[in-house]
């Protein structure tokens, strides 16, 4: 295997393939274990008890209606403990490989007092026998039990259940099995309750929803909300044959998945007549498996456990050195795990962000402060590994080079402020040589680190050949350029890289007023010459649970947090339907409007107010305190976001991104533009990596229902010494004629962390 070869085994994906039947009633046994593991199955589901308990307790609730009968004050029975007839589940080396089933049977929100007494205690003791004996995952007895979606107050049973079991066990993980959609689910998934077996109770259907593609969720999103987004509580996922529409996948997505369930209707047959996924199915896989934490994948159907076949000399209770030797490949009795192991083989390769970001995804870090910290080499050295951003840069300065050099017919001053470890300056260079159009170059840099290395540079690098006045300052102290003569100039073409996340976030606006005065009045450019931040409302459960679970950080929501958003959903959409994949789906892009607009140069009467400002006098002071000289690049933003009907979710917070212009043309025929707004990245800067989205959160998750808008109020604050923002998030609904707001997040202030000048 050569390097390209080893490179692109790293980057595919493992499944994880456990496999599921539902009418298995005994305990999984090391032996059918070992079956399992030869088939190349991962995992195994098992039952906690056999049929044996399930008869007896039957009997007991049979029993108890005949007693009962003639004794009303009789009180409810109780089940007893567990003993060897009714379980042989014990510690042993299948243990790690095993996903305890609780009896499906079990319905705690039967409307029946007698089968919700029994399932309560049945779910209690088989949970806690399995976390004694080791077991790691324990999937609950279903909720949904066919394609009507429960009663409110029987989800609220479940959740009060599901919050108890998670108390049971300090290392159990906690599943909850749910249908994607409210789909007729596959005969081989219909579960019966003990209340099936006994008296016939009234069936539990909420008529009103049974149309409702999002009932499943509703019903999970209250299960999470009162066991308080519990970081062991997860979701078991059954894939239907029919997926849902694109929105519906992706608000699973967001959500924490253990398992993804196919069972076998959700499999076709090809002309060949083995069981495949279709093409819609497959990109829903390619993009659940690439979660972080990705799902493992559960076969239902007892054919998928083949007895193994021994008349091929291979021994059916093989030694271990026999086993060792043994194929591992699926037998054609095990189809459809043969089949995915196909897919695990023939995944397509992540593209260069998804790689670069691979342990960063949802990972929250707090913006950089450049101004404030000198940073590492290490942190200049990850930017400078971008594939996209300094070849714009350079086509941007070959641009302006272009213009300037035809009406000034002389070598061009260059400036680059911040100037790193010099990329910017390297590629600046480069275009010049490119051009044919000479510059004096200048590199301006306040990290004395830094500046050791641009020195160093200076003198070593073929291409800059001494030939770069390097200058250790801030840029706004520096002194300015001097011409060829040595005599003091202006700057023609002023390079930076101060943007953030959010385009403003790291006081790119402050740190180029401070060195504007230094660039020539009438024809100085600025790379980049403008700039927008944008931003859009989402839903984020795993960022929410992880900043919930901070105990001891009382900033905590009043930070914006930059992070390579993966695991989310976008609340609100326009009607622009994005081009459809090729599995034929359908989806539309997500609305992300702009905020503000900053432009470089400023009108020196702006620059010239400022400075009268800050020099004090008998002038108003600031609205946020001091001068106000810096008020402005105060800036604010009323935004409107509309949800689709069926779309209703819950708003964690808000992403952010910017847009850039980093040069135009003077004959306006050409643009360079860097961009991480997902709805024109790929046209504008694709595959860029330097910056990651970020994210203000909210303290309290606020309910959105359908055809509702989402209302975000920002602002840019300053106090002549630090730059902060602030947001508060509204949920506006229409009751009848009016529209009346129905939630109201706090403001939010980063004040207390914001960014020093």
């Amino acid at each position: 295997m050569d390097a390209a070869e080893a490179s692109a085994a790293l980057q595919q994906p493992v499944f994880y393939i456990g496999h599921h039947d539902a009418k298995r009633d005994e305990v999984v046994s090391l032996e059918l274990m070992d079956r399992a593991r030869l088939i190349g199955y991962d995992m195994i589901t098992s039952p906690v008890t056999n049929a044996a308990f399930r008869k007896h307790v039957v009997q007991l609730m049979l029993d108890y209606r005949k007693l009962r009968a003639s004794d009303q004050s009789l009180p409810l029975p109780l089940v007893p403990s567990l003993g060897p007839s009714f379980t042989t589940l014990h510690p042993t080396d299948a243990i790690p490989s095993m996903i305890a089933v609780l009896s499906p049977w079990a319905d705690v929100t039967s409307s029946d007092p007698l089968v919700a007494h029994i399932s309560r205690q049945v779910v209690s003791v088989e949970i806690a026998y399995a976390a004694f004996c080791g077991v790691s995952n324990v999937i609950l007895p279903p909720l949904f039990r066919n394609q009507y979606a429960p009663f409110p107050e029987a989800v609220s049973t479940y959740a009060d259940m599901a919050a108890r079991s998670l108390g049971i066990g300090p290392y159990l993980q906690i599943i909850v099995p749910f249908p994607m959609d409210n789909q007729k689910p596959a005969p081989e998934d219909t579960v019966l309750s003990i209340e099936d077996m006994g008296e016939t109770s009234p069936v539990n259907i909420s008529a009103a929803d049974t149309g409702d593609p999002l009932s499943s969720w509703d019903s999970w999103n209250h299960i999470r909300a009162t066991c308080n987004y519990a970081s062991k509580l997860a979701i078991s996922l059954s894939v239907p044959r029919l997926l849902p529409d694109e929105h519906i996948q992706s608000r699973w997505y967001s959500e924490p998945m253990r398992i993804l369930s196919f069972s076998t209707s959700t499999f076709a047959t090809n002309p060949g007549g083995h069981p495949v996924l279709s093409k819609a199915h497959q990109a829903l896989l390619t993009r659940y498996i690439r979660l972080q934490q990705p799902p493992w994948l559960l076969i239902s159907g007892a054919s998928e456990l083949p007895l193994p076949a021994t008349s091929n000399g291979l021994s059916s209770d093989p030694t271990p050195a026999e086993a060792a030797v043994m194929p591992i490949q699926p037998p054609l009795q095990a189809p459809r795990l043969a089949y995915l192991r196909y897919l695990q083989r023939s995944q397509p390769p992540l593209p260069p962000l998804a790689r670069f970001a691979q342990g960063y995804q949802d990972f929250l870090q707090s913006p950089l402060q450049p101004l404030t910290d000198n940073l590492e080499s290490i942190t200049y050295e990850v930017f400078e590994k971008d594939p996209i951003k300094y070849a714009w840069y350079e086509q941007a300065v070959a641009l302006a080079l272009k213009d300037l050099h035809d009406e000034l017919k002389r070598p061009i001053i260059v400036a680059v402020v911040g100037a790193g470890r010099g990329p910017l300056m390297t590629r600046s260079l480069m275009a010049s040589n490119t051009t044919g159009i000479p510059i004096l170059p200048f590199a301006v840099e306040k990290n004395p680190n830094a500046y050791v290395l641009l020195q160093r540079r200076n003198a070593t690098d073929p291409l800059w050949t001494g030939r770069v006045q390097v200058i250790k300052t801030d840029m706004r102290s520096w002194a300015g350029p001097t011409d060829a003569n040595g005599s003091p100039a202006k700057v023609d073409i002023l390079v930076s890289e101060l943007l953030g996340s959010f385009a403003d976030n790291e006081l790119s606006p402050e740190c180029l007023d401070g060195v504007q005065h230094h660039l020539h009045p009438s024809h100085g450019v600025s790379i980049p010459q403008s700039y927008t931040a944008w931003a859009s409302p989402i839903s984020s459960p795993r960022i929410y649970a992880d900043l919930l679970h901070r105990p001891s950080d009382p900033e905590k929501w009043s930070l914006p947090y930059v992070t390579m958003l993966h695991q989310f959903s976008y609340l609100s959409h326009t009607d622009e339907a994005l081009p459809p994949t090729s599995a034929g789906l359908l989806s539309f892009s997500p609305s992300i409007q702009q905020c503000w607009e900053f432009s470089h140069p400023l009108p020196h009467s702006v620059l010239d107010q400022s400075a009268t400002r800050k020099q004090g006098g008998p002038l108003a002071s600031g609205l946020g305190g001091g001068d106000g000289w810096n008020e402005h690049n105060l800036r604010s933003c009323h935004l409107i976001f509309p949800v689709k009907d069926t779309s209703r979710g819950v708003c964690h917070g808000v992403a952010g991104y910017f847009e850039t212009v980093l040069y135009k043309s003077r004959d306006g025929t050409k643009v360079v533009e860097l961009s991480i707004n997902p709805n024109s990245m790929d046209q504008k800067s694709r595959d860029m990596i330097s910056w990651f989205p970020i994210f203000f959160p909210l303290n309290t998750p606020l309910h959105v229902p359908d055809g509702a808008e989402i209302r975000l109020d920002m602002h840019r604050k300053t106090d002549d010494r630090k730059v902060w923002y602030t947001w508060q998030v509204a949920v506006w609904a229409q009751i009848g004629r009016r529209w009346q707001r129905t939630a109201e997040s706090e403001v939010h202030s980063s004040e207390q962390n914001g960014c020093l000048m």
